[in-house]
């Protein structure tokens, strides 16, 4: 491919509207351009290099089973009522009418579609087990679309969904999967950690992400057990309950002015006790109730977990207004002694001795509060978020976190979908029995720029050489001189009849630094400069481009060490 007959439009500048480097480097290499906020438009330079994850994704599934086919990305709302989720995903799907008023959505997932084929194409156990993928356009209306390809409002996805006839066959299906995904991401040199998540609106009793280790914050956050390799999302991260029961005598409860501090951190300071001394108290509406939550004061508080745990369709903190509506105190004076709605707190408050709270009115705290002294709280649970230095919840060792990118999820949805949607076959025993499902899903423009984000340089992106969309750049130094031109073509015919990618820069109107520039931008791996070896000895010199290295050779020798290189 010559240069002229391409379309590479490439950029000096870093764009404004780009926060991460791969970002960056896929606006300034020419394979995306921004349409809105969250679209994007994949030109040809990234469309290649997107089809050659595409390449390696089928390959792995295939080997593993899986059959391809595809859905329509539009889909009609009757089959999402049946699973009750047309209204659990909310803002975050698009919804559109057609002509006539029927309610359409623009596919975020397809676990409806694939549960309304199997249960009109799949009677019986003999049709089982089987596993269905596709490589899809997704919608979600990411109501803070960033980072380019990783959080899009449009995105290519790879999902699968298996069907198996027993809980026994699911882990065979699952252990597929998961193998085929260390396969994928092997292949395209990302080194994955398969970690605990949380099912999210997809549902199931297990899940897994599959992330890579990134400096990119507010993606993916997870820690780790150095020790064991326990790991786990965030969201459903646990740690071991290391804490002892405070041994202090109960004090008498006590009201105190605290003035205008309300935050766990003015009212610390203002008392000079430290944070874990205090019990910070949140009012959460869940679905069509109010709730208080209560932690720790140097705690965080997990809202998925305390979703979870009231199985809720919807949770969002509540306002200061409702708040004072229901305590006559604002946010930071209130807590949970006569709270006047239901009140769940974190394990570890039950071991916390005198500890400080609001009082329900403002300019007031109390002291020396104590559970089940003071009040009594309908429910305990683990509501908080697991910390770096918390115990692995598996042998005790501290945990590590770190920021992540997630690539992939895998869940094991059992029978969720199947019993909704009433998608039943005959079992051996003639009896009907509802599919035991599996959800195994691969970001494939996130796993892209996945690999920009591990390889690049101050310069530009460094291709590992199965991804990358040439394999080779011929870069002719002069242009008008017809020896140096002859030359480039002959290399440029003989690396096509072998069937290599090749990039000719055949364009007259740049320097020669400003080739070698743009060459290194776009990372092509191997880079053929035809220039003063060339008129000198006759011969071409070849960079490397991911370590710089260079090379002199004849044009027999160039053709066979290009060979040799894609081989290797």
């Amino acid at each position: 491919m010559r240069i002229k007959d391409f379309f590479l439009p490439t950029l000096r500048e870093d764009p404004q509207d780009a926060e991460i480097e791969s970002h960056k480097l896929m606006i300034k290499a020419g394979l995306i351009r921004k349409m809105a906020a969250g679209v994007y438009s994949y030109l040809p330079f990234g469309y290649i290099a997107l089809k050659n994850v595409e390449k390696i994704i089928r390959e792995e599934m295939n080997n593993a089973g899986a059959l391809e086919l595809l859905f329509p990305a539009i889909m009609p709302k009757e089959l999402w009522d049946e699973t009750g989720r047309w209204e659990i995903y909310g803002d975050e799907m698009f919804k559109l009418k057609d002509r006539k008023g029927r309610f359409f959505c623009l596919g975020p997932t397809h676990e409806e579609a694939v549960v309304d084929l199997a249960r009109k194409e799949l009677r019986s156990y003999k049709d089982l087990p089987k596993i269905f993928y596709q490589i899809q356009t997704k919608y979600r209306d990411e109501i803070r679309p960033r980072f380019g390809l990783m959080r899009a409002r449009e995105f290519l996805m790879k999902d699968a969904y298996s069907f198996d006839t027993s809980e026994e066959n699911l882990e065979i299906s699952y252990k597929k999967m998961y193998d085929a995904y260390i396969k994928i991401f092997k292949r395209c040199h990302l080194d994955v950690i398969p970690i605990e998540a949380d099912s999210g609106a997809i549902g199931g009793k297990v899940s897994h992400e599959f992330v890579v280790i990134s400096e990119l914050g507010g993606e993916s956050e997870f820690v780790m057990c150095p020790k064991c390799g326990y790991a786990a999302n965030i969201e459903a991260a646990k740690s071991l309950d290391s804490e002892t029961l405070e041994t202090e005598d109960e004090e008498p409860l006590e009201k105190i002015n605290t003035f205008d501090n309300k935050t766990i951190e003015e009212v610390s300071d203002f008392l000079k006790v430290p944070r874990h001394k205090l019990a910070k108290s949140l009012v959460y509406k869940i679905d069509h109730k109010y709730v208080l939550a209560v932690i720790r004061g140097d705690d965080e508080l997990n809202e998925v977990k305390l979703k979870n745990f009231f199985n809720a369709k919807s949770l969002e903190l509540a306002t200061d207004e409702e708040v004072l509506s229901i305590f006559k105190a604002h946010t930071g004076a209130i807590g949970p002694v006569n709270s006047p709605i239901e009140t769940i707190v974190d394990k570890k408050v039950l071991k916390m001795k005198n500890f400080i709270c609001g009082a329900n009115e403002d300019g007031f705290h109390l002291k020396n509060v104590n559970l089940y002294r003071d009040f009594t709280p309908n429910y305990v649970e683990d509501i908080r978020v697991v910390k770096e230095g918390d115990f692995c919840p598996k042998c005790g060792t501290p945990l590590k976190k770190y920021n992540g990118i997630e690539l992939g999820h895998t869940f094991k949805l059992g029978t969720k979908y199947s019993e909704k949607m009433n998608a039943t076959f005959l079992d051996a025993d003639g009896k009907e029995k509802h599919f035991i499902m599996g959800c195994y899903g691969i970001g494939v423009g996130r796993t892209l720029q996945a690999i920009i984000e591990k390889f690049h340089d101050d310069k530009g992106i460094i291709w590992p050489m199965n991804i990358a969309p040439f394999k080779v750049e011929i870069l002719p130094i002069n242009t008008s001189d017809e020896e140096i031109n002859n030359a480039s073509n002959r290399l440029h015919e003989s690396l096509v009849k072998e069937g290599i990618e090749v990039l000719l820069d055949d364009r007259d109107d740049l320097s020669a630094g400003e080739k070698f520039n743009d060459a290194d931008l776009i990372g092509i791996p191997l880079q053929v400069i035809v220039g003063r070896a060339f008129k000198k000895e006759g011969k071409f010199e070849i960079k490397i481009r991911k370590t710089g290295e260079r090379k002199t050779m004849d044009f027999n020798e160039i053709v066979n060490f290009i060979k040799e290189a894609i081989k290797e």
